[in-house]
């Protein structure tokens, strides 16, 4: 249940301020800096790469970390790992 709050905790967040739900899933990283260009650029295009990123980073938390592909477009390791502690060379 934790899990699903978070979630929609987020996607709230992101709804209002873009670049604040990237900051709170990639940190200080290229991917919200480029959100930030491109919600000064145009609210709508911030919005499409912050769930984007969401999807990306949400999607990498589940599944075998075997399995997962890097996503284009996506500079955050953080992102494309999934959460912390679980990347692709470890044992958790």
């Amino acid at each position: 249940m934790a899990g699903t709050a978070s979630i929609l905790c987020l996607i709230l967040v992101t709804l209002f301020i873009p670049p604040l739900g990237v900051f709170m899933i990639s940190g200080c990283s290229v991917d919200f800096l480029i959100n930030i260009l491109l919600t000064i650029l145009g609210y709508f295009p911030g919005h499409i790469h912050a769930f984007y990123l969401e999807y990306v980073y949400y999607h990498n938390r589940k599944g075998d970390p075997m399995a997962r592909r890097h996503a284009p477009g996506v500079y955050s390791d953080r992102i494309q790992g999934g959460p912390p502690g679980r990347s692709y060379g470890s044992t958790l």
